[in-house]
């Protein structure tokens, strides 16, 4: 069966090469306020070929109507743009009181809206950072609630025709998603699917290439960001970079893609901040059960290949207040970057 990717169209010969297109995804442009359709319009200027939108607000749901929409997709068929949803959820709780949430309503409105669009792929992505207090509600428990519930969206979500593509955020990591998967007896190309993070994983005590390999047919869309991991005092701390300048190995994670999908977009996702990681703290590390001294083993090695690159001046942690600033700089050079990438490749191959 071909891949989910591969019923989105192709895009411009200047933004991908083969089985790889290039774009953005939104949220790195947030600090300009764009429109959605302001936004693909920035895109297009800036040589993406694509969009993969985090979903809206509740003000951005009440003025993009059905019109809007429609303006969307017209824009992206004549722009020869490929276009993704967001703004599903699959964790059901309210993510700060922990409260118990339907979230039904919003994932049937992202999955109507990308319908419109003419996108099979809707983004999830709940919250993050759980089980960095122990207060809150423990990773199986939230798992069995997850799968309850998306088990019971399974056939709204095939009547649209959409894939759920949950994102590898700081909620799951990609051996809990597998077992997800298998409890919600699901398929790769059906109704779930997976949003590869290659930074993010980091933050989940994941080396970027082996998490990847892990979770490969489920990827069905991703945030392609670079980064670093450094240690730090007690902990770790792991942190965006432009691309090129982290220690992902984007490379080796692109040329897994291509191999494995017949087509498949690479969304920047880039941004400031920092994350800490109490690593010296045994029950932190408790809530990471299938972490391996092997991958343990891989991470302190990124961490002394990123502490050399900050010795080196060729990368540094972003400051989130310092973002606005340059992220329109910072996006332009993030596609330069990734557009080397996958012409070196060759084709993709």
């Amino acid at each position: 069966m071909a891949s989910p990717a591969a019923e989105r169209g192709s895009g411009s010969d200047r933004s991908h090469s083969g089985r790889l297109r290039v774009g953005i995804d939104s949220y790195g442009l947030l600090p300009l306020g764009l429109e959605p359709l302001e936004l693909l319009a920035w895109a297009r200027e800036n040589g993406a070929g694509g969009v993969q939108f985090s979903g809206l607000s509740e003000a951005g749901n009440a003025r993009v109507d059905r019109g809007y929409l429609d303006a969307m997709r017209q824009y992206c068929t004549e722009a020869d743009l490929y276009l993704e949803w967001g703004g599903a959820q699959h964790i059901p709780r309210d993510m700060q009181s922990w409260q118990a949430r339907d979230i039904l309503a919003v994932n049937r409105r992202a999955a109507e809206q990308a319908t419109i669009l003419g996108t099979r792929i809707v983004r999830s992505c709940s919250g993050g950072l759980m089980r960095w207090d122990e207060a809150n509600p423990d990773t199986d428990t939230l798992l069995a609630e997850t799968a309850r519930t998306l088990r019971d969206q399974r056939s709204m979500l095939r009547d649209h025709n959409v894939i759920l593509s949950l994102e590898l955020h700081f909620e799951f990591t990609t051996f809990e998603l597998l077992r997800l998967f298998e409890t919600c007896g699901a398929q790769p190309g059906d109704w779930l699917g997976i949003c590869l993070d290659t930074m993010n994983v980091l933050t989940m005590l994941e080396e970027p290439v082996a998490a990847t390999r892990r979770v490969l047919p489920w990827v069905t869309s991703t945030h392609i960001k670079d980064g670093g991991i450094v240690v730090d005092g007690e902990g770790m701390v792991t942190f965006p970079a432009a691309v090129g300048g982290g220690i992902v190995d984007l490379p080796a994670i692109c040329r897994l893609l291509a191999g494995a999908h017949e087509r498949m977009n690479l969304s920047i996702e880039d941004h400031g901040g920092s994350f800490f990681l109490p690593i010296s703290d045994p029950a932190f590390l408790a809530r990471f059960p299938d972490l391996s001294d092997d991958e343990y083993a891989d991470l302190r090695t990124l961490a002394a290949r990123t502490a050399e690159r900050i010795a080196a001046g060729s990368c540094s942690i972003t400051g989130r207040e310092a973002w606005p600033a340059l992220c329109e700089r910072r996006l332009q050079q993030d596609l330069g970057a990734l557009n080397a990438i996958v012409a070196a490749l060759g084709d993709g191959e």
